[in-house]
């Protein structure tokens, strides 16, 4: 008697590699990666690491752009961001 897995295990969704550690999947992938934000006072677009340790200033107008929190940075408010293309 054969029983079905309740889930795949070689075709698993994108939801469940997502949420699962960076080391268990079936390709590593770090969660990290770097982002264009838009500063809202000058609308100048700086790069920023997701993980920044420090804070970052625009370099135009000297205005918050993200704040560490221990993990992922935080982005001020007002502040957009997209995701840079991996290669």
């Amino acid at each position: 008697l054969i029983m079905p897995l309740a889930t795949d295990l070689l075709h698993p969704s994108a939801a469940t590699t997502a949420a699962s550690h960076k080391l268990k999947r079936i390709v590593q992938s770090p969660n990290s990666y770097f982002m264009d934000v838009k500063c809202p006072g000058c609308v100048a677009i700086s790069t920023v690491f997701s993980h920044a340790q420090t804070v970052v200033l625009c370099a135009n107008c000297s205005q918050v752009l993200c704040k560490p929190s221990g993990g992922k940075a935080r982005l001020t408010e007002g502040c957009s961001f997209r995701k840079k293309k991996t290669y």
